[in-house]
């Protein structure tokens, strides 16, 4: 069987042969390995697995640029792929800002692949949701657990070619009673380190401390975001703020050099410091890129297109797609900056030391201890599990709307007082985030998963002086 360098060199032979040497070309194989497990009304539903190989293919000819994929790997299959996308090219418009292609470049070591996640069977996954079934005491609960592998390759007509894999492992599931649910979610390299039975129970005692909520009126609250919620932050953060092409376009917030974030904000995309491969689809090599260093902004991600356009270098953020969407960091960190203890006001409740926080009704269900120290700093506010629905109003500023989901409960002197029924909202999330608006941060970023294997959202806790709640439950 031909190894996906094998197949990429294939079809850059192609394209000399057919186009001529004038000719440009880049080529990414991935052979993608996807396996998911699936739960509803605590009872696994659906096992199931792909296995393909996917071929893109990008050609500059006579000016003209053009873009094909497929999945037939035959001599035929790929001598049909290169035909078509030459076609397209000959009938796409002139392409005066084509950037060129990657010139050769040394590209580093990927994350090492943890075989056991690789190659997992559909038991391994099963008996993790089994366990977080049998942890959910009872209550209805649903899900995933997903492994996924993805060896891939690329190369081009400069004479640059690299290859790498990566796997990752990810659940996410919900327990739900008396109309109330509850949410825990992690990825994660290994599959070892997904625990079906913590995760279990952590969403049913969120689920269990849901329960009942009374409705409180619209307005602006102090509030603490767990991390699935932060995670929303960050993916509209990537695809929207921290995007080359819309920064390019002007439709972007991010101003490198300027402090727009509380200076205990520090964002950094890391793809080698997870399940990433070390190259983008252009071949650019890929390491850690500093977006904001202690607030201030310090770069958005490019790929050879918008750093072309700007006067940059490519950050190795090339995606499939990108002449439209534009390069987006897709391995998002947030982390608290070295210096900056988690803050918490001094004439608050002290923060628990025992692994579930104490001192009230709710608050030993739905705090953990990461969590408490933000928390117990809190004369009244809100603790927010999870935001979805999210859409973008203004995508300068970044106005998002959406709701809340999976647990609200008001915070009264540091303590869990009761769940909360969800919200609307509307916030510009950098200025959510701005200088003086973050009163704290978590010690342990968890990682969140993404609906596409490889891509994810790490980040802790987040305790902000005000967030714009909109409408309640009743509209």
């Amino acid at each position: 069987m031909s190894t996906e360098l094998d197949l990429a060199g294939e079809v850059i032979e192609l394209v000399r042969r057919l186009g001529g040497p004038a000719a440009q070309a880049e080529v990414v194989v991935t052979r993608a390995d996807v396996a998911l497990t699936r739960f509803a009304n605590s009872f696994i539903h659906q096992n199931v697995a792909e296995s393909g190989v996917g071929v893109r293919l990008r050609v500059h000819a006579d000016g003209r640029t053009a873009a094909g994929s497929g999945s037939v790997v035959t001599p035929d299959g790929l001598t049909a792929l290169v035909e078509r996308t030459l076609a397209a090219a000959r009938l796409c418009p002139p392409d005066p800002a084509w950037p060129g292609l990657t010139p050769p470049a040394p590209t580093p070591s990927g994350p090492p692949v943890d075989e056991a996640t690789a190659y997992a069977e559909p038991d391994e996954r099963a008996e993790r949701v089994r366990a977080f079934v049998a942890a959910a005491g009872g209550l209805e609960a649903a899900g995933y657990c997903r492994t996924a592998l993805r060896s891939s390759a690329f190369a081009n007509s400069a004479g640059h070619s690299a290859q790498g894999r990566t796997a990752e492992a990810a659940m996410d599931g919900i327990a739900r009673t008396s109309g109330a649910d509850g949410v825990a979610r992690l990825a994660a390299d290994r599959l070892a380190d997904l625990d079906g039975a913590v995760l279990g129970a952590r969403a049913a005692a969120k689920a269990r401390a849901a329960a009942d909520p009374v409705e409180l009126p619209p307005g602006r609250y102090e509030v603490v975001l767990e991390p699935a919620a932060v995670a929303d932050l960050l993916q509209n953060f990537s695809f929207y703020g921290f995007n080359g092409k819309r920064y390019a376009e002007r439709q972007s917030f991010a101003e490198p050099g300027v402090a727009q974030f509380d200076p205990v904000v520090t964002l950094v995309d890391d793809p080698l410091g997870g399940s990433g491969l070390p190259f983008d689809v252009e071949g650019t090599p890929r390491g850690p890129v500093t977006l904001v260093d202690a607030g201030t902004t310090r770069a958005v991600a490019h790929d050879r297109r918008t750093a072309a356009e700007v006067g940059a270098v490519s950050t190795g953020h090339a995606v499939p797609g990108g002449a439209t969407w534009g390069p987006m960091p897709h391995n998002l960190r947030l982390s608290p900056a070295p210096e900056a203890p988690v803050a918490v006001r001094p004439d608050g409740p002290g923060a628990g030391g025992s692994e579930w926080v104490g001192g009230g009704d709710l608050s030993g269900a739905v705090v953990d201890p990461d969590t408490a120290a933000l928390v117990t700093g809190v004369r009244r506010g809100l603790l927010v599990s999870d935001l979805w629905y999210t859409r973008v109003l203004d995508p300068k500023s970044l106005v998002v709307t959406g709701l809340t989901r999976n647990g609200v409960w008001l915070v009264e002197d540091g303590v869990v007082a009761r769940a909360v029924r969800d919200f609307r909202f509307t916030e510009a999330y950098p200025r959510a985030l701005g200088p003086g608006a973050v009163l704290g941060l978590g010690r342990r970023p968890v990682r969140q998963p993404d609906r596409v294997d490889g891509v994810w959202w790490e980040a802790p806790a987040l305790r902000l002086a005000s967030w714009n709640f909109t409408g309640g439950a009743s509209g």
